[in-house]
């Protein structure tokens, strides 16, 4: 029956969304980010259904996860104000979602993807004040709801916060922030039962990714695991865009 529910795309397929799930949650236990990043480019292409509703529901199931673990760490004021911002940008991406076409939905995807790797280097350093908390949370609602990526503008708004505080908070934020793009984008007609059901087939392996995180987060190097996820997204992304034009 679970098997059914995934339609045309197969055992295989489902085997290989669970193996990324499972080390994409790996990778945002270890770093506070990457999930998203990670599998959302392996998703739109092997089962586009996955893409944004199902991996927005994983990816903030897994901040939530990463958030309670320091949930002493929380900055109120902070996710506050990123949920906010959050909340704006939601609303404008579900509106362009219910009238673009899918060709230019996969163009844009692409396109933020890169956009999404961009500002994960560009080393821009601002300070986590209201004005630029609610500019990355804007960013973070068009992008996540667009693509299921929502953290890098988070990221770097929060960047100056001790490490703990930025991963928790960072954390609490995505999970607000998902939960919100999920009922905006049920509202829409654009995350159904269906997509519901995948999500929660899905589940175990992003809790089991999660759970080994937490025996080895301290032994891996984050920043060797951000520089492959940076690579691997570029790589995604550029293939999108091609596939999108030509």
């Amino acid at each position: 029956m679970l098997i059914s529910e995934l339609g045309q795309a197969g055992l295989w397929q489902y085997v290989i969304l669970a193996l990324v799930v499972a080390i994409a949650a790996f990778l945002q236990g270890v770093g506070g980010v990457g999930f998203a990043m990670f599998a959302a480019p392996v998703a739109v292409v092997f089962f586009p259904e996955l893409v944004p509703g199902p991996l927005l529901a994983l990816g903030g199931s897994v901040s939530l996860l990463a958030a309670l673990r320091e949930r002493q760490h929380i900055i109120p004021k902070v996710v506050a104000t990123a949920v906010s911002g959050r909340a704006v940008g939601t609303i404008f991406a579900v509106l362009a979602m219910t009238q673009l076409s899918k060709n230019v939905l996969e163009l844009l995807f692409g396109v933020f993807i890169l956009i999404a790797v961009l500002l994960s280097i560009s080393g821009l350093r601002i300070a986590p004040n209201r004005k630029n908390m609610g500019i990355a949370g804007v960013v973070s609602g068009i992008m996540g709801t667009l693509t299921s990526v929502g953290a890098p503008s988070l990221a770097i708004a929060m960047q100056n916060l001790v490490p703990a505080n930025l991963r928790a908070s960072l954390g609490a934020t995505l999970f607000l922030g998902a939960s919100f793009s999920l009922f905006s984008l049920g509202i829409a007609g654009l995350f159904t039962l269906r997509e519901a059901i995948l999500s929660a087939i899905l589940w175990p392996f992003m809790l089991l990714g999660f759970s080994l995180s937490s025996k080895v987060r301290h032994a891996v190097s984050a920043i060797a695991v951000k520089r492959l996820l940076l690579g691997f997204c570029s790589i995604s992304a550029i293939g999108l865009i091609f596939k999108s034009l030509f």
